[in-house]
Parts: C-alpha cells; sequence; structure tokens
C-alpha cells in the first residue's frame, strides 16, 4: 500500500513546452477553486475582530451550543465506529447473499438530501414502534435527536472509511493467526485491529467533523430550539435568521477552525495511508 501512495504521488518529468502548457492549464482549472476556498475564509476573517469573535462566543447560547456539539458529536463517533467496525470487516472479508444491496443501503445517507434523512428520521418515530420508544425515551426534539441525525450520516462516512481499510489490510496472516489455533475473534483482535488503526483514526475523525458539520436532519428531526437541541449548525441558522450575522460568522470561523483541526490530526497522527485507502476503495 505504500508502494501505491508514493509511486502514486510521484512527479513526471517535463519533456517539453507542451507539457508546461498543459500543466498551466491544470493550475488555472484547479487554482480557480483552490482561490475561491481561501478568498470565503479571508473574508469570513476581515468581516469580524477578535473583540467581536471573542464577544459572540460569550453569549450563553453559543457556549451551550458549543457544549452540546461537542458531547453528541463525541457520542456520535463512539456509536459510529461500534457500528462501523463489525459491518466493514463483514462487507470486506464475506460474501452473503444481497451483499451488494446492503453496500447500496449504506451508501444511501451519502447520497440523500440532508433535509431528506430528517424527515425520514421524523416519520419512522411516528410509527407505532417508534412511538414506544418515545414513551420510554423522548427523542423527536430532544437531545437523543441530535445525536442520532449526527449519528445516521456520519456513521455512513465511517463504514465506507473501515472497509476500504479492512480490504487494504491482506488475510494473510489473519489466515496464519487461525492455523496457530487463534479462534476468529481473536485474530481479529490480534492481528486485525491493531493493522486497522489507521484506517480507525481516520474513520474516527472524518466521522466527528462529519457529525460537526450537520445541519439539515437536526433542522428537521430536531429542531432549533434555543438552549435546548442548539448545536454550532443551528446557531449559524438562528442568529442569521435574527440578524446578527457578525455572532454568525463568528461561529463560522468556530466550526472551519474545528475542521482543519480534524484533518491536521490525521495528518499529525500518520493517517495519511488511511486516507489513501479511502480513496482508492
Amino acid at each position: 500500500m505504500s508502494g501505491v501512495s508514493r509511486s502514486s504521488s510521484a512527479s513526471l518529468p517535463l519533456t517539453g513546452r507542451g507539457d508546461r502548457r498543459f500543466l498551466a492549464v491544470l493550475w488555472v482549472i484547479g487554482g480557480f477553486y483552490v482561490v475561491m476556498l481561501g478568498a470565503m475564509l479571508v473574508a469570513d476573517l476581515a468581516y469580524t475582530t477578535p473583540g467581536q469573535f471573542w464577544r459572540s462566543l460569550q453569549s450563553p447560547e453559543i457556549r451551550y451550543a458549543i457544549k452540546l456539539s461537542l458531547i453528541s458529536c463525541t457520542l456520535t463517533t463512539i456509536f459510529s465506529l461500534w457500528v462501523a467496525v463489525p459491518i466493514g470487516y463483514l462487507l470486506a472479508r464475506t460474501r452473503f447473499p444481497g451483499k451488494a444491496l446492503v453496500d447500496a443501503i449504506l451508501d444511501v445517507p451519502i447520497v440523500l438530501p440532508p433535509l431528506v434523512v430528517g424527515l425520514s428520521l421524523l416519520i419512522l418515530f411516528q410509527t407505532p414502534p417508534g412511538r414506544a420508544i418515545e414513551r420510554i425515551i423522548p427523542v423527536t426534539y430532544a437531545i437523543p435527536s441530535v445525536i442520532l441525525a449526527q449519528f445516521m450520516v456520519a456513521c455512513a462516512f465511517a463504514v465506507r472509511t473501515l472497509r476500504a481499510t479492512f480490504e487494504q489490510i491482506s488475510p494473510r496472516q489473519e489466515q496464519v493467526a487461525l492455523t496457530l489455533g487463534c479462534r476468529r475473534s481473536q485474530a481479529f483482535w490480534r492481528v486485525v485491529l491493531p493493522e486497522a488503526r489507521e484506517g480507525l483514526l481516520t474513520a474516527a475523525t472524518l466521522a466527528w467533523a462529519r457529525a460537526l458539520g450537520e445541519f439539515g436532519p437536526i433542522l428537521v428531526f430536531s429542531g432549533a430550539t434555543r438552549m435546548r437541541t442548539e448545536v454550532l449548525s443551528t446557531t449559524v441558522f438562528l442568529e442569521l435568521s435574527v440578524g446578527r450575522i457578525e455572532a454568525a460568522v463568528a461561529v463560522s470561523l468556530l466550526m472551519v477552525a474545528a475542521a482543519v483541526a480534524a484533518l491536521l490530526t490525521i495528518r499529525m497522527l500518520g493517517a495519511e495511508r488511511a486516507l489513501d485507502r479511502l480513496e482508492l476503495g
């Protein structure tokens, strides 16, 4: 795998003026998107001052949103890994009837409009089984709905990441462990899972970052109630709706900083190869 990564990122020599012209065109096309991203971030930074940013973060509503976001995203990440590890392993190592259908269903949260995910959850909890759950634990328009809405989308990214990770791990070592007397579960815990640690880190980081940025399902399924189901993404919406653009920009910058920190975490802890696995998968 590392050989593939090195070869895929190797530079090709320039053989003439035509090559330079071709690369210049690519730089112009790709550079436009990069410049637009940078310009958006610079515009956000220029719109507010450090004093305004700090005052906005002192708001009780925004501080509550930060707290709930950290708690819900962390719980979502734990639940996503708990589900994604067995699903990713089964898809990578086993064959079963309907595997292609299951694989397609698992990608549905990625391709569906986020509002549809929230609406589907809302309808689900209007069915008799959903109402039975509501009688025991209030879910809709409560904090559990925030975690569930984040989980339904973030888990799909974790599954995709871990399936690609397990597929890139050679089954040979696992087979050797089985011939030496290990049970399948022991081979999984002692051989496969340690080899998948970079993929686990990547899946956790992607799930956390995706949960942090989730908006549509939360808005439909949880609502945007101040000091109740308010997370950072819905705070931006609420602040804009009342005309407090400075506060909305401050929260947006906070979310950008968290997203950048998540990406840097992947690279600093050596999970670049796991990202390569996800791209190749």
